[in-house]
């Protein structure tokens, strides 16, 4: 039976931002330097940091209201970030110069990931209801992927505002894009044919965090809610296969180990918790934190770290073994 994943504090590094840190991604590694962690906050800012000892190596500014997500390119050489000044901005890593501003309607810009392959950039689209995808050649607009209404008598505006989208993830083929909505609900959609597939049942809360496994196990799909729980679904065949709990609070933040193996979650509880599928159960909680974990992130390709970012405004890194 192979081991269980290990976590291990390795540093913390306290007052990293102004604010709290509400989003965290990794840049993968390029040619010419290592993967970096990148950081946005309330502040209005965004941070680089070297991976081993998150050394800062540089602060973006150019927002003028909070961060809310960042996402890097699979390339390593650009990445976005997404404030409530419901703009996005595009930028190479290396330089901080700015690529492309995307502007979108106010409260219209949540989450957002690039496709596998970084031909497309998807943000969840708030209070539209709707994933944004966007050409990443031309910054172009090119789909909406619409969270259609439910069935039966008509909606009023308040089951409007409950579609509100949080949350997106791409499938490791790109060919399926999940999203989690206010209402609990996650919707799944066939990427290349801009069609709904189906919806995934099961939280009552925001779903406000997604990631699917890795190959070869690319049909599950793991989901963080305000309800506290963690599930497990086939997002092929529609199935709930399984459903984790242990946080005494929100879960915020979910993400996948590279390996498929692990995952770890965030929660309002403060703490960060590592998850063993086949136990279904928590195997570590980390206290490092002292407020809420808005985002946990593995570090692509391996090399065993997690980092994890907090309204306390530190970052903190783990070992995983």
């Amino acid at each position: 039976m192979a081991k269980s994943m290990k976590l291990a504090g390795l540093k913390s590094v306290d007052n990293a931002h102004d604010e709290s840190v509400w989003a965290a991604t990794w840049v993968p590694a390029t040619d010419t330097r290592p993967a970096l962690l990148l950081t946005g906050s309330l502040d209005e800012t965004v941070k680089l940091w070297r991976p081993d000892e998150l050394e800062l190596v540089r602060t973006n500014t150019g927002h003028c209201l909070g961060v809310v997500s960042v996402a890097a390119h699979p390339s390593g050489v650009i990445a976005a970030s997404a404030s409530l000044d419901s703009l996005v901005r595009v930028f190479d890593v290396d330089t901080n110069a700015t690529i492309a501003t995307l502007e979108a309607p106010p409260s219209e810009v949540w989450q957002m990931q690039f496709d596998p392959k970084g031909t497309t950039l998807a943000v969840a689209g708030g209070g539209s209801a709707s994933i944004k995808l966007w050409d990443t050649a031309t910054w172009r607009l090119i789909s909406t992927l619409s969270i259609p209404r439910p069935e039966g008598p008509k909606p009023s505006d308040k089951s409007s505002s409950k579609k509100f989208v949080l949350s997106v993830a791409w499938s490791p083929d790109g060919r399926r894009l999940a999203c989690g909505s206010m209402d609990g609900t996650i919707s799944v959609f066939d990427v290349a044919r801009a069609k709904f597939l189906h919806h995934l049942e099961g939280h009552y809360m925001p779903v406000r965090s997604l990631v699917f496994s890795p190959e070869p196990d690319s049909r599950k799909l793991y989901s963080a809610s305000d309800d506290g729980h963690v599930h497990i679904y086939d997002a092929e065949g529609k199935a709930l296969i399984g459903a984790m709990s242990g946080h005494t609070s929100w879960v915020l933040s979910v993400d996948v180990s590279p390996d498929g193996e692990a995952i770890a979650t965030g929660s309002s509880d403060k703490t960060v918790r590592l998850w063993d599928f086949k136990m279904r159960a928590a195997i570590q909680t980390m206290s490092n934190h002292t407020d809420q974990v808005w985002a946990v992130a593995f570090r692509p390709g391996g090399g065993g770290r997690l980092a994890s970012v907090s309204d306390d405004k530190s970052i903190s890194l783990y070992h995983c073994s």
